[in-house]
C-alpha cells in the first residue's frame, strides 16, 4: 500500500515494482527475468512502467532482459524469437496484451509467468499498483469460498439486470482459472453461466475480452438492450431494433471468424481491485476501455460467444449487486466485506484494505 503521504512519485513507482517483483512474481537475487513490453506507440503501455520494473528487478539482484513486442496477431516473425527468450529466463513479466492471449492454456515455462494489468507508470505507482499484492491475493481466496458454497445467486444492476442461478460446474470444462499469475489481482474466479437465467442490460459497448484479436473489436450499444438468458444459453435479444441488429451481426461475425457457438454465456465475474481505474473516456477507444478497467469493482463482466473461457465478446454490467443465499456481497459496485466472516478477516489483517475497498475509483470512463 501506499505508505504515508511524503513519498515521492518515484519512491511510489518503485513500491509498486518491487510489490510485483516480490509479492507477485517471487523475484529473488540471482534470478533471471525477461519482460515483454508492448510497443508505446499503440497507445495502451507506456516504457517508462517496464524501465522502472528492470530497475527494481536489478536492485534486486536479478538480470534483465527487455524485448519489445507488438499487438496481438502480430508477433507471428518474433515467435520464436519470444519462445527462446521465455526458455532462457527464470521468469517472464508481459506489459503487453500478448500475455492476455495464452492466460487459459498451460503453462509453458516453470514459473507462471506474470501478465501486468499496471499499464503505465502512473497506475503502477497508485494504490492499484502499491497496495501490497498478497492481500488481494488472500481478498480473491475469501471471494471465491464464498461463491463455491453459494445456493443460489442473485445479480441485478441499475440498468435493469436480473440474473438469478447457482454455481453448476462441468467436469468436462477445460480449465476454469488462468495459467499466469495477474498483476495486479483484479478478478476472482469466473463463475460458469450454464446454472443461471435471466436477462442482461447490455448498454455502452460491446468489447473483447482479449482472447483473440479482431476486427472490429467493439459495438456501441447507443440504446439499452436486454439479453435473454436461460441455463447460460441466449435465448435472444429485446430493444431497439437497429442495435438488436448490430449486436446480431457482431455475435454473427466473430463467431464465424473462429469457427465458434455464438449464443453461449460461458461465465461471469466482477472486478476485486478499487484502485482500477481509467483516466480516458471509454468512447475513446472501447476495446482499451473493456480491457482495462475490468478489474474496477463497480465492474461485472459477462464472457460470451464461445463456450470455452474467457469466450470473445464481453458484456459490461455497471454498479451491479450480488446476493449470495439471499445475503448482499455486492452492493451498487461495492464488496460488502462485512457480510461474510472470511471477507471481514481478510479486510481487518490487511491495514487500509478496508478504506480502499469502501471508495473504489469512481474514474471508471463513464459519466
Amino acid at each position: 500500500m501506499r505508505i504515508g503521504t511524503d513519498l515521492s512519485e518515484n519512491d511510489l513507482l518503485d513500491q509498486g515494482a518491487r510489490n510485483l517483483l516480490k509479492h507477485c512474481a517471487g523475484l529473488a537475487p540471482g534470478d533471471s527475468l525477461v519482460i515483454f513490453h508492448e510497443d508505446p506507440g499503440l497507445g495502451w503501455y507506456d516504457r517508462a512502467a517496464p524501465e522502472a520494473i528492470a530497475a527494481a528487478a536489478r536492485a534486486i539482484g536479478a538480470s534483465v532482459t527487455l524485448m519489445q513486442v507488438d499487438a496481438p496477431g502480430r508477433n507471428e516473425s518474433r515467435a520464436e524469437a519470444i519462445e527462446t527468450a521465455m526458455a532462457a529466463h527464470d521468469q517472464t513479466l508481459y506489459m503487453a496484451r500478448l500475455g492476455d492471449q495464452d492466460r487459459f492454456a498451460p503453462s509453458r515455462t516453470a514459473r507462471p509467468a506474470v501478465m501486468c494489468y499496471a499499464t503505465d507508470a502512473a497506475a503502477l505507482a497508485s494504490p492499484f499498483g502499491t497496495f501490497d499484492h498478497r492481500a488481494f491475493v488472500a481478498l480473491n481466496d475469501a471471494v471465491n469460498a464464498v461463491l463455491a458454497k453459494a445456493g443460489s445467486i442473485h445479480v441485478t444492476c441499475p440498468a435493469g439486470t436480473d440474473l438469478i442461478g447457482s454455481v453448476v460446474p462441468d467436469p468436462d470444462d477445460g480449465p476454469e482459472e488462468v495459467t499466469v499469475k495477474r498483476f495486479p489481482l483484479c478478478v476472482y474466479k469466473p463463475v460458469p453461466m450454464r446454472g443461471f437465467s435471466g436477462h442482461v442490460a447490455l448498454t455502452h459497448f460491446l468489447v473483447p475480452t482479449g482472447s483473440q484479436p479482431y476486427e472490429p473489436p467493439f459495438v456501441p450499444i447507443p440504446d439499452r438492450v436486454r439479453a435473454n438468458v436461460h441455463e447460460g444459453a441466449i435465448t435472444g435479444f429485446a430493444g431497439d431494433p437497429d442495435t438488436i441488429a448490430a449486436v446480431e451481426a457482431h455475435y454473427a461475425h466473430v463467431s464465424g471468424l473462429f469457427g465458434i457457438e455464438p449464443m453461449v454465456t460461458h461465465s461471469w465475474h466482477s472486478g476485486l481491485h478499487p484502485g482500477c481505474s481509467v483516466r480516458e473516456p471509454a468512447a475513446a477507444d472501447p476495446d482499451k476501455w473493456g480491457n482495462t478497467i475490468f478489474g474496477n469493482p463497480r465492474i461485472l463482466h459477462c464472457h460470451t460467444c464461445g463456450a470455452y473461457p474467457p469466450g470473445e465478446i464481453c458484456w459490461m454490467v455497471i454498479d451491479h449487486t450480488i446476493s449470495v443465499d439471499e445475503v448482499i456481497l455486492w452492493e451498487q459496485g461495492r464488496l460488502n466485506v462485512d457480510a461474510f466472516a472470511g471477507l471481514a478477516g481478510v479486510a481487518d489483517a490487511w491495514p487500509g484494505l478496508r478504506d480502499l475497498l469502501a471508495t473504489p475509483s469512481a474514474e471508471i470512463g463513464l459519466a
